[in-house]
């Protein structure tokens, strides 16, 4: 295909491997920070990359209840691998933000608002979970009656190279939830990886002009077979799995069901879920304050709903034991999000089952429950 020219919004075009780098290339010129999967620490983070060379090349991750694994077999593939603990909220709501600064001067009290900033990402390697798990986000931060200004600062200027998942993990159940392991939701480009070429769909006019200009070709039948026969593969190697038929009414009308207290005998409340969780969204408005007692400083910083404080009021807490705090997690990613909103809260990345240090599961969850009512 002639370099002159541009592909057109939703058709799909093949590169060679190497072209990626000026893909890359291109973003950094047009002032992205570029952010992608990376191996530091003999984990899997998300984190600066700068050429194709920085990503995860070789590597697969295994994972099941409790257990996270990183191995490297070889393989030339750069994105066969399931995301760890982090996921890309922590680009658009940070886990500390500050909200004001109160400071005391000759006439009084001032108050000072930063205006929210922050750089334009470009986020490359984002699963069909991950991207309906920002789009989540997007429901409960840029509603029509309340926009979230650090978050609308952040999300605006984002530019999103998704993945269609070939190598589901263990935990993996987004097939369950209709997030995977194709991509569905918008994103400016869309990659498929195949052992000599990354196959390109176009999804926005952004994306669109990021190509332009480099060296592609009209992705063959062919290749578009092996990409589809590569996802259907994916779907039936899925770890995991979940029956969300009438889920919100299962757990909606079973609130006072005995399994939440067997739930809750296992559970530590150490809010490892809801840290990793790519939809989570809990927090807390933290004062520090000088030692002078001149200044002091409000920021908004991640909380979970399985920390005691979190559901403390005048009156008392109003889930005081763990398993009643379980059943709020549960029941919203599971029941009122869907009645809420129209999706469910959970995307079934399966982050919260990977690192659960009590390997609790919430599909096996769901399927207990289901066969206790029944």
């Amino acid at each position: 295909m002639p370099s002159d020219r541009s592909p057109e919004i939703g058709s799909t075009v093949s590169i060679q491997k190497h072209i990626f780098n000026a893909l890359l290339d291109k973003l950094k010129t047009q002032g992205y920070e570029i952010v992608g999967p990376h191996v530091e620490n003999e984990t899997l983070v998300y984190a600066p990359i700068q050429k194709l060379e920085d990503l995860p090349r070789g590597y697969v991750t295994e994972q099941e209840a409790g257990s996270f694994r990183l191995v490297y077999t070889g393989h030339t593939r750069y994105f066969d691998i399931i995301p760890g603990a982090q996921s890309w909220k922590q680009f658009l709501f940070p886990s500390h933000a500050d909200l004001f600064t109160l400071r005391k001067g000759s006439g009084g009290w001032e108050m000072e608002t930063p205006r929210p900033t922050a750089p334009a990402y470009a986020f490359i390697g984002v699963r069909g979970c991950e991207l309906a798990a920002i789009q989540i986000q997007d429901n409960a931060f840029l509603r029509s009656d309340f926009t979230d200004p650090i978050y609308r600062a952040a999300r605006e200027k984002v530019f999103i190279l998704a993945v269609n998942c070939m190598r589901p993990a263990g935990t993996c159940f987004c097939a369950s939830m209709g997030t995977g392991p194709r991509v569905e939701g918008d994103a400016d480009l869309t990659l498929t990886e195949l052992e000599d070429v990354f196959l390109l769909n176009v999804g926005s006019e952004l994306g669109r002009n990021i190509l332009s200009g480099l060296p592609y070709e009209s992705a063959s039948a062919f290749v578009l077979n092996a990409a589809n026969r590569g996802l259907e593969r994916a779907t039936l190697q899925m770890g995991r799995s979940v029956d969300t038929s009438d889920l919100p009414d299962l757990i909606l009308n079973n609130l006072d069901h005995p399994h939440w207290r067997a739930i809750g005998e296992r559970c530590l409340s150490c809010a490892n879920c809801t840290q990793v969780c790519p939809t989570c969204f809990c927090w807390d408005a933290v004062d520090t304050l000088s030692l002078d007692g001149n200044q002091t400083r409000r920021e908004r910083v991640w909380d979970s709903c399985f920390n005691p404080g979190y559901s403390y009021q005048a009156g008392g807490n109003t889930r005081p034991t763990i398993h009643s705090r379980y059943r709020q997690w549960m029941s919203h990613k599971l029941g009122t999000w869907k009645v809420q909103y129209g999706t469910f809260g959970c995307t079934g990345c399966g982050r919260c089952i990977t690192w659960c240090p009590a390997a609790i599961d919430i599909t096996v969850e769901v399927a207990d429950l289901r066969k206790e009512i029944r």
